[in-house]
C-alpha cells in the first residue's frame, strides 16, 4: 500500500492541465476531496453525488453501484466533469454519467480508469489522506 499525503495530491492536482468545465460532480464519499480542488482549480462550480458501490474493504456490495442522493440542479448546456478518487471498473463514473443523463461527461480519478488520470503510474492501493 502506498501512502499519499494533501501536499503531493494538491501538488500533482494544481500542475495537471484541463480545460475549463462549469461544474465539477464530486462522488462522495471519497470524491470529494479531490473534486474541491479540482473545482478551486478551475473555478467552477461544485456539486456532490452519493453513490454506493464498495465497502469500507473495498469489496463490491451491489451489483450495480446506488444512487443514495439526487441532483436538482439544471446541468443542460454545461461543462460537467465527474471526479472520484478511485476508479477500479468504471462502473460508479459510468452510474453518475447516466443518472445525469451526459455521456458526454469528462471523467477524472486520482488512481485507475477515466478520461484523466491524476496518478496514472500508480497501481497500488493508496491509503488516502482523508481516509
Amino acid at each position: 500500500m502506498i501512502t499519499l499525503g494533501f501536499g503531493e495530491i494538491s501538488e500533482r492536482i494544481r500542475l495537471f492541465e484541463l480545460p475549463n468545465y462549469d461544474i465539477v460532480v464530486g462522488i462522495r464519499e471519497g470524491g470529494i476531496v479531490p473534486a474541491s480542488l479540482i473545482a478551486y482549480k478551475l473555478n467552477a462550480e461544485l456539486i456532490t453525488l452519493k453513490i454506493n458501490y464498495r465497502n469500507n474493504d473495498n469489496r463490491p456490495i451491489y451489483e450495480v453501484p446506488k444512487i443514495l442522493s439526487e441532483i436538482n440542479e439544471n446541468l443542460e448546456g454545461k461543462k460537467i466533469l465527474i471526479v472520484d478518487d478511485v476508479s477500479v471498473t468504471g462502473k460508479t463514473l459510468q452510474t453518475a454519467k447516466s443518472y445525469l443523463n451526459l455521456p458526454q461527461a469528462d471523467t477524472l480519478v486520482l488512481k485507475g480508469k477515466a478520461d484523466y488520470v491524476i496518478f496514472p503510474e500508480i497501481g497500488a492501493c493508496v491509503n488516502w489522506p482523508w481516509k
